[in-house]
C-alpha cells in the first residue's frame, strides 16, 4: 500500500501539461531553428511551469521532443515516464497521432471518439493553442501533425484503468488543470464515471462497483460480468452512487469486505481508514449482542455474532445505496470475508 507523505505535498504534471510543453519546444525547433532550453507554458488555471528538455532531435520537416513526467509527492504510475512529442509540417490544421505507447480508443462513452487517440480534449486544446502562439511568432501556417508515443506506455497502462475502458495500446494523455494534485480523490472518481459512461454506450444494464481485488474478483465471478462492467469504487460509494443517480443502469451490484460495507451500511460514502470508522456500539445494537461493542474489527464483529451481523450490514447497505440512487437503478450487496467467501447478501 502507497503511505500518503507527512507534511506539505509537491504537486505534479499531468502527461496532457507535459504533451503540451513538448509540442512547443520542438515547434520552435521546427519553425524557428533551435530547441530552448527549458520551455514554459500556460496552464488553464493560470500556472506556468517551466520543464527541462529530456530528449532533443530533428531533421527535415520534423522536430522531437521528450518531456520525463513530474507526479509530484502523488503515487501515479505514469510518473518518471518519457513523454515524447514529434510534430511534422502537414496540411489542414492540427492533426493528432498516437505514436508507440499511447492508446487508440475502441469503445463508445469516453469524450473521445472511437479510433481516435487517446488525447482528451482539454490538453488537445493546450496543444492547439500552442500550435496558434508559436505559428504567430515565426508567421508559419498553424499546420501541423502531433504524434505523442510514451515508452513503455503499453506495459504501463496494464496498472491503469485503460484496457477496462476500452482503450488498447498504450496510455491516454490527460488533465483538465495541468496539474497533478498529490492523492487526489477527484481523478479516481472522475475514472469512475468514465467507467459508467462506457458500460452505459455498451448496453450494459448490470455494473458492479467493488472495495478492493477480492471482492471484485467474487462478484464478477458471481455474475458473469464482462471486465467493463466493473467499475473500480475502491473507498468511493458516494462518487459512483450519485454518478448512477444521473446516469443510471438498471442494476448495480455493490460489494465489499465485511468492514467496508458496514461502514456504508452506517452511512458512509467515503469508505477510506482516515475518512469514516466503524461504529461497533451501533453495530452491537443491531443484533443485540453486547459482545459486539468490545470487536476491535468488523470481522471479530462478525465472528462473534454471526451471520445476523453480516445479513444485517448487507440489508442496510443496499438500503443506503438505494437511497443514494433512488428508483434509477435495482441495487443488491454482497459482503464477503477476508478469503474472498460471499457471507451475506440482500436483494430488493
Amino acid at each position: 500500500m502507497t503511505r500518503k507523505p507527512t507534511g506539505e505535498l509537491r504537486r505534479g504534471w499531468t502527461t496532457g501539461a507535459c504533451a503540451t510543453a513538448a509540442t512547443k519546444a520542438a515547434l520552435i525547433r521546427l519553425w524557428g531553428g533551435a530547441f530552448p532550453g527549458d520551455v514554459g507554458i500556460v496552464l488553464p488555471r493560470g500556472e506556468t511551469p517551466q520543464f527541462p528538455l529530456a530528449l532533443a532531435d530533428a531533421g527535415e520537416g520534423w522536430a522531437r521532443v521528450g518531456i520525463t513526467k513530474d507526479a509530484g509527492d502523488d503515487p501515479d504510475v505514469t510518473h518518471g515516464a518519457l513523454i515524447i512529442v514529434t510534430v511534422r509540417r502537414s496540411e489542414g490544421g492540427v492533426r493528432f497521432k498516437a505514436g508507440a505507447g499511447v492508446g487508440i480508443v475502441t469503445r463508445a462513452g469516453l469524450p473521445i471518439g472511437v479510433g481516435e487517440p487517446a488525447i482528451n480534449p482539454v490538453p488537445r486544446q493546450m496543444m492547439q493553442g500552442v500550435v496558434a502562439e508559436i505559428a504567430a511568432q515565426f508567421g508559419e501556417a498553424a499546420n501541423v501533425e502531433i504524434e505523442i508515443s510514451i515508452p513503455d506506455g503499453e506495459a504501463i497502462a496494464q496498472k491503469t484503468w485503460n484496457p477496462r475502458l476500452g482503450i488498447r495500446g498504450g496510455l491516454s494523455i490527460l488533465g483538465t488543470t495541468g496539474v497533478v494534485r498529490p492523492f487526489s480523490c477527484a481523478a479516481w472518481i472522475a475514472s469512475i464515471h468514465r467507467g459508467v459512461d462506457v458500460a452505459r454506450a455498451d448496453g450494459l444494464t448490470h455494473v458492479a462497483g467493488c472495495t478492493g481485488a477480492t471482492s471484485e474478483k467474487t462478484v464478477q465471478t458471481l455474475f458473469g460480468l464482462p471486465d467493463h462492467a466493473m467499475l473500480d469504487m475502491g473507498d468511493f460509494a458516494g462518487g459512483l452512487l450519485k454518478y448512477l443517480r444521473k446516469h443510471p443502469v438498471d442494476r448495480v451490484t455493490i460489494g465489499g469486505g465485511i468492514g467496508k460495507m458496514a461502514k456504508l451500511a452506517q452511512g458512509a460514502i467515503d469508505l477510506h481508514s482516515s475518512r469514516s470508522q466503524v461504529n461497533f456500539s451501533a453495530l452491537a445494537e443491531w443484533v443485540n449482542t453486547p459482545e459486539v461493542n468490545s470487536a476491535n474489527t468488523a470481522l471479530e464483529a462478525f465472528e462473534i455474532s454471526g451471520e445476523k451481523l453480516s445479513l444485517e450490514i448487507a440489508d442496510r447497505a443496499r438500503v443506503k445505496a438505494q437511497s443514494l440512487v433512488g428508483d434509477q437503478a435495482i441495487i443488491d450487496t454482497i459482503v464477503i470475508d477476508r478469503a474472498g467467501k460471499v457471507i451475506a447478501r440482500s436483494t430488493a
